[in-house]
């Protein structure tokens, strides 16, 4: 051990405290990695015996104590990462003897006092990073001209950016972060002065106050601007729209005013536009049509007027819209349809008209409408009937009239629906969301009529004549209008004077949204394995309570295996522009040189995996949810294979790749090891990171040559242990033996001997609501039909001639057919 030169025992559940002075001696070594484990106690002084020590990484442990000032007497120390511990007291002074430190990471701690201004002179220091302690007087790091990275946010920093000016100084300065501060004043011109490198501005959630300085569009090279939570004034300057490579623009929270720039159509590299809660006003520019990456735009809170333009409807990568509590005013136009990828929408509280167009029904990745608050009129369009990934519809205080369209009762997503104050008449629908609606989403609506349990007249009643009605209605509409635009008045008044206020809870979009590894570590309880939710080849997945408490999954990236970045890059790519209702989410994603992590939507049921093999499984799944489950994995494969913009292979299916939220629905996860391919029907792509044994087509694990054929013969053998819960690595099967083959010889007549007994146990009665304890003959002759043409399917996905798979787009219609014959037929029973 005496030789040992490199110790790495990151990223395992150890626990316990480094050993003391008589059991350390390990004078060789120079890298030490501990970090991402439950160590405890202080930082021991043995280690300064390693006096040929380069590399110190304990980060994410459970470290007590001061800083050690010792740590400046090691000479070759160069990375010093001791972030995400309990470390307490003042920042020692003495480490900035160290002047070949490179690294220096003492974020998320418990440090207190002033930043020592003779840090300031670490001049080969690259990174620094105090984030997250209550550090209180800021310094200067004018002379650390090699600093790529200074990150000072979450802390107690006060006063005015004076230090900016020495900043200047740093030339290969990429970010600066120095968000949820207490920083004041003006941000001052010489901002401008800062290093045309820098990619990262990041200084929301300070008290900020002024215009924002022209000379900002000097920093030609930034990526991010972040000025959200301010007490910013003025207009949006102008210059800013010359940042040719700007992705996010961040002002929301802040008191600007005037228009928003004609010019913003310069940016057109941008990704994230948030302008919401300020006091602008005037148009929405006309050239916002040329931002043709833009995937988030939130400006609500807002005195924006005028129509919406038509070219805002041609961003074909908008993902969030929100231009809610304007004063927006004209119809929508006819073909909103080109907005294929958006999944939230919210235009409420506006002052908007006309009828709602028939393309809103091909916007199948919605999931969230908030047309409430405004004065459209004529019917709802039955073609909503089609918005198949919808959640959320908030159609309420229109002029709607007409019946409500049958077509609605057929979303399934659909679990809030709001009609409320509106003038339809005829029946309530009573399927889907129908059969369990409350009064609440339909009063003020006094034609309608449905079941007696709502309060509403169970048949249609005769009502008075129009004339009377007119006599009646005129002069209460008057008085309603005038009140109603005072209170419009004084609420909006109320709403400028109040800087966060927040839009009500209907209007619960969640946008893209930085999140830092602080972030991270609060929510996760520093990465606790209490949280731990599985592991895999390329990390960790925790569950987190993120500052807003939404609750997520956070994928940690192992960076010690070497195809953990490129698992990272390629996960991100391919769901960056991935929008399905049966794909996991990417909410976030947060890196830097030693951490790489997803936030990604939380599936409170866990894997599909766990359901078909583990013992603490709640309980069996039907022959029905089975297949439902199948049916959204084949779904979210033909958006991928056939309908996104490029085709994504997923490369790894496998039911631990299916996850499932609160309602049992699947949703695709784990893309580390996805491809992209040219849209032709025989392109194929090269990987050096195969998927998994059992699951992978023949050409694909011989040859690393991935195609849409390859995800097929996947989804294939998933769907065959699906219904056999066998695993097709089990003990069963072998060289001689497939799960596949086993499959063969039982298709047709002896299906019984293969198929899951939990899958013919309770299949008949639990699915379509048959209602029979023990089922019949003729219920039994039905699972059987359906099971032998689910199980035909799959062995023709699992076929080992690629040309003899059946594509995904034909998969999804066979499943839907079985489905609805096997439910038909039940109810005929």
């Amino acid at each position: 051990m005496s030789m040992l030169r490199i110790f790495g025992l990151g990223n395992n559940n150890l626990f316990g405290s480094l050993p003391g002075n008589k059991s350390f001696n390990l004078p060789m070594l120079q890298k030490l990695g501990l970090s991402w484990n439950h160590f405890t106690g202080p930082i021991q002084p043995a280690l300064a015996r390693s006096n040929k020590l380069e590399l110190l990484s304990i980060s994410i442990n459970n470290f007590t104590g001061p800083v050690p000032a010792w740590l400046a007497t090691m000479p070759r120390l160069s990375t010093i990462l001791l972030s995400a511990n309990n470390l307490v007291g003042k920042i020692p002074v003495e480490l900035s003897n160290h002047t070949d430190l490179v690294m220096l990471d003492l974020s998320v701690n418990q440090l207190e006092g002033e930043i020592p201004p003779q840090i300031g002179y670490l001049r080969n220091l690259n990174y620094l990073s105090f984030s997250t302690n209550l550090l209180t007087v800021p310094t200067t790091f004018g002379n650390v001209r090699s600093l790529t990275g200074l990150y000072v946010d979450g802390n107690k920093l006060s006063r005015k950016l004076n230090f900016l000016h020495a900043l200047s100084n740093c030339k290969n300065l990429s970010t600066l972060g120095i968000s949820s501060n207490s920083f004041a004043g003006s941000i001052p011109d010489y901002l401008g002065n800062l290093t045309s490198q820098l990619q990262y501005f990041i200084a929301s959630s300070n008290s900020l106050t002024g215009n924002i300085p022209d000379t900002i569009a000097n920093l030609s090279s930034l990526t991010t601007i972040d000025l959200d939570g301010n007490q910013l004034s003025g207009t949006i300057p102008v210059s800013i729209t010359t940042l040719n490579n700007l992705q996010e623009l961040n002002l929301a929270n802040n008191t600007l005013t005037g228009a928003i720039p004609e010019e913003i159509s310069r940016l057109t590299r941008l990704v994230r536009l948030y302008l919401d809660k300020n006091q602008l006003s005037g148009s929405i520019p006309s050239t916002m049509g040329n931002l043709s990456e833009l995937q988030y735009m939130t400006s609500s809170l807002n005195s924006l007027s005028s129509t919406i333009p038509f070219s805002l409807w041609r961003l074909s990568k908008l993902i969030s819209l929100n231009l809610a509590y304007n004063m927006l005013t004209g119809p929508l136009p006819r073909d909103v349809s080109q907005v294929k990828q958006i999944a939230q929408m919210d235009l409420s509280s506006n002052l908007m008209t006309g009828g709602l167009p028939d393309s809103l029904g091909r916007l199948q990745m919605l999931t969230y409408l908030n047309l409430s608050n405004n004065s459209f009129e004529e019917q709802i369009p039955s073609s909503f009937g089609e918005l198949v990934s919808i959640e959320t519809m908030d159609l309420s205080y229109n002029s709607l009239r007409g019946t409500i369209p049958k077509s609605l009762a057929n979303l399934t997503f659909l679990t809030s629906l709001n009609l409320s104050f509106n003038k339809p008449d005829g029946p309530i629908p009573d399927r889907g969301i129908f059969s369990n609606i409350t009064l609440q989403s339909l009063r003020g609506n006094d034609a309608l009529w449905g079941p007696s349990r709502l309060g509403i007249s169970p048949c249609q009643s005769h009502h008075k004549s129009p004339e009377s009605l007119i006599k009646i209605i005129l002069p209460v509409a008057g008085g309603v209008a005038i009140l109603a635009t005072c209170l419009c008045i004084l609420i909006r008044t109320k709403i400028k004077k109040c800087k966060r206020t927040s839009v009500p809870s209907e209007s619960n979009i969640i946008n893209y949204r930085l999140i830092s590894f602080h972030e991270l570590v609060r929510a996760t309880e520093n990465f606790s394995e209490d949280n731990l939710l599985g592991s895999g080849n390329f990390g960790k997945v925790f569950k987190g309570q993120l500052d807003d408490e939404s609750i997520v999954a956070v994928k940690v990236l192992s960076m010690q295996h070497e195809g953990a970045s490129v698992s990272f890059d390629a996960e991100c790519r391919a769901l960056r522009m991935a929008r399905h209702r049966n794909l996991v989410k990417i909410l976030s994603t947060c890196s830097n040189f030693e951490f790489k992590a997803l936030v990604l939507q939380y599936m409170p049921n866990g894997s599909l995996d766990s359901w078909l093999h583990s013992s603490n499984s709640p309980q069996g799944l039907g022959f029905l949810k089975r297949l439902e489950i199948m049916l959204d994995v084949a779904m979210a494969m033909e958006y991928l294979h056939h309908q996104h913009t490029e085709v994504v292979l997923h490369c790894d299916l496998k039911p631990s790749n299916v996850l499932l939220d609160a309602d049992m629905t699947a949703h695709i996860a784990d893309f580390g090891i996805a491809k992209l391919l040219l849209g032709d029907d025989n392109s194929i792509a090269l990987t050096n990171m195969p998927g998994t044994i059992g699951y992978m087509a023949p050409a694909y694990g011989s040859t690393g040559k991935a195609s849409r054929m390859s995800d097929v013969f996947s989804y294939g053998i998933m769907m065959l242990e699906v219904f056999t819960g066998k695993r097709p690595t089990g003990p069963l099967f072998g060289e001689e033996l497939s799960l596949r083959q086993w499959v063969t010889e039982a298709f047709p007549t002896r299906l019984i001997d293969v198929v899951d007994n939990k899958v013919l146990s309770q299949g008949i009665k639990s699915d379509c609501h048959a209602g029979d304890e023990s089922a019949s003959r003729e219920q039994s002759i039905i699972l059987n039909t359906c099971l032998a043409s689910v199980i035909e399917l799959s062995l023709q996905c699992s076929s080992t001639m690629p040309d003899e798979r059946t594509a995904m787009d034909k998969v999804v219609v066979k499943l839907n057919k079985v489905k609805v014959d096997y439910c038909l037929r039940l109810e005929g029973e």
